[in-house]
Protein backbone atom coordinates (compact mmCIF):
# COMPACT_ATOMS: atom_id res chain seq x y z
CA UNK A 1 0.00 0.00 0.00
CA UNK A 2 2.37 2.51 0.68
CA UNK A 3 4.60 1.50 -2.53
CA UNK A 4 1.40 2.17 -4.40
CA UNK A 5 0.71 5.59 -2.25
CA UNK A 6 4.06 6.83 -2.82
CA UNK A 7 3.13 6.14 -6.73
CA UNK A 8 -0.18 7.97 -6.73
CA UNK A 9 0.90 11.35 -5.23
CA UNK A 10 4.20 11.11 -7.36
CA UNK A 11 1.30 11.11 -10.71
CA UNK A 12 -0.33 13.72 -9.06
CA UNK A 13 2.30 16.01 -7.68
CA UNK A 14 5.63 14.92 -8.50
CA UNK A 15 8.22 15.15 -5.96
CA UNK A 16 4.99 15.67 -3.44
CA UNK A 17 5.93 12.46 -1.54
CA UNK A 18 9.27 13.89 -0.98
CA UNK A 19 8.15 17.13 0.52
CA UNK A 20 5.61 15.70 3.07
CA UNK A 21 8.20 12.87 4.35
CA UNK A 22 10.62 15.80 5.07
CA UNK A 23 8.37 17.83 6.59
CA UNK A 24 6.64 15.49 8.81
CA UNK A 25 8.99 12.76 9.87
CA UNK A 26 10.88 14.82 12.69
CA UNK A 27 7.68 15.05 14.09
CA UNK A 28 5.25 12.59 12.73
CA UNK A 29 6.43 9.13 10.78
CA UNK A 30 3.63 7.95 11.40
CA UNK A 31 1.18 10.33 10.08
CA UNK A 32 3.62 10.07 6.53
CA UNK A 33 2.76 6.15 6.49
CA UNK A 34 -1.33 7.29 7.07
CA UNK A 35 -1.31 9.58 4.03
CA UNK A 36 0.78 7.15 1.84
CA UNK A 37 -0.92 4.25 2.74
CA UNK A 38 -4.48 4.74 3.13
CA UNK A 39 -5.17 8.53 1.72
CA UNK A 40 -3.26 7.64 -1.80
CA UNK A 41 -2.29 3.80 -1.70
CA UNK A 42 -6.17 3.02 -0.79
CA UNK A 43 -8.23 5.63 -1.23
CA UNK A 44 -7.23 7.70 -4.44
CA UNK A 45 -5.96 4.65 -5.94
CA UNK A 46 -9.62 2.70 -6.03
CA UNK A 47 -11.18 2.19 -9.59
CA UNK A 48 -14.82 4.24 -9.93
CA UNK A 49 -12.92 8.00 -10.69
CA UNK A 50 -10.20 8.77 -12.93
CA UNK A 51 -7.25 10.93 -11.41
CA UNK A 52 -8.81 14.42 -13.05
CA UNK A 53 -12.04 13.68 -11.26
CA UNK A 54 -10.45 12.99 -8.12
CA UNK A 55 -8.69 16.15 -7.67
CA UNK A 56 -11.42 18.12 -8.80
CA UNK A 57 -13.17 16.58 -5.77
CA UNK A 58 -10.26 17.43 -3.51
CA UNK A 59 -10.43 20.73 -4.80
CA UNK A 60 -13.70 21.60 -4.21
CA UNK A 61 -13.55 19.90 -0.67
CA UNK A 62 -10.46 21.83 0.53
CA UNK A 63 -11.99 25.34 -0.82
CA UNK A 64 -15.15 24.47 1.02
CA UNK A 65 -13.21 24.06 4.31
CA UNK A 66 -10.98 26.92 4.08
CA UNK A 67 -8.78 25.97 6.37
CA UNK A 68 -5.92 24.17 4.64
CA UNK A 69 -4.67 26.61 2.08
CA UNK A 70 -1.34 24.72 1.29
CA UNK A 71 -3.26 21.58 1.00
CA UNK A 72 -5.29 23.20 -1.82
CA UNK A 73 -2.37 24.65 -3.79
CA UNK A 74 -1.27 20.75 -3.84
CA UNK A 75 -4.42 20.18 -5.10
CA UNK A 76 -4.88 22.60 -7.60
CA UNK A 77 -1.09 21.44 -8.81
CA UNK A 78 -2.65 18.08 -8.53
CA UNK A 79 -5.04 19.32 -10.94
CA UNK A 80 -3.16 20.75 -13.85
CA UNK A 81 -0.98 17.62 -13.74
CA UNK A 82 -4.37 15.51 -13.77
CA UNK A 83 -5.41 17.10 -16.84
CA UNK A 84 -7.52 20.28 -15.60
CA UNK A 85 -7.60 23.29 -17.89
CA UNK A 86 -7.08 26.62 -15.46
CA UNK A 87 -10.75 27.38 -16.34
CA UNK A 88 -12.41 23.93 -14.59
CA UNK A 89 -10.14 24.94 -11.81
CA UNK A 90 -11.81 28.39 -11.98
CA UNK A 91 -15.42 27.08 -12.62
CA UNK A 92 -15.09 24.27 -9.49
CA UNK A 93 -14.62 27.23 -7.74
CA UNK A 94 -17.02 29.48 -8.87
CA UNK A 95 -19.40 26.33 -8.18
CA UNK A 96 -18.14 26.76 -4.28
CA UNK A 97 -19.62 30.16 -4.09
CA UNK A 98 -23.11 28.12 -4.34
CA UNK A 99 -22.36 25.90 -1.25
CA UNK A 100 -19.38 27.34 0.76
CA UNK A 101 -19.75 31.14 0.11
CA UNK A 102 -17.80 34.14 -1.25
CA UNK A 103 -15.11 33.97 1.31
CA UNK A 104 -14.13 30.34 0.52
CA UNK A 105 -14.15 30.92 -3.30
CA UNK A 106 -12.77 33.92 -2.92
CA UNK A 107 -9.99 32.31 -1.14
CA UNK A 108 -9.66 29.51 -3.58
CA UNK A 109 -9.95 31.62 -6.63
CA UNK A 110 -6.79 33.73 -4.77
CA UNK A 111 -4.55 30.49 -4.28
CA UNK A 112 -5.84 29.32 -7.72
CA UNK A 113 -4.34 32.32 -9.24
CA UNK A 114 -1.06 31.70 -7.46
CA UNK A 115 -0.59 28.48 -8.35
CA UNK A 116 -0.62 29.67 -12.19
CA UNK A 117 1.38 32.35 -11.46
CA UNK A 118 4.06 30.11 -9.68
CA UNK A 119 3.19 27.48 -12.81
CA UNK A 120 4.02 30.26 -15.25
CA UNK A 121 7.15 31.51 -13.39
CA UNK A 122 8.62 28.01 -13.89
CA UNK A 123 10.98 27.50 -17.48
Amino acid sequence: KYKRGLEKLEEISPSAAARTAESLNDIAPDMVRYLMEFVFGEISSRPGLDMKAREITAVASLATLGTAPNQLKVHIKGALNCGCSRDEIVEVLMQVLVYAGFPAALTGLRLAKEVFQEVDAKP
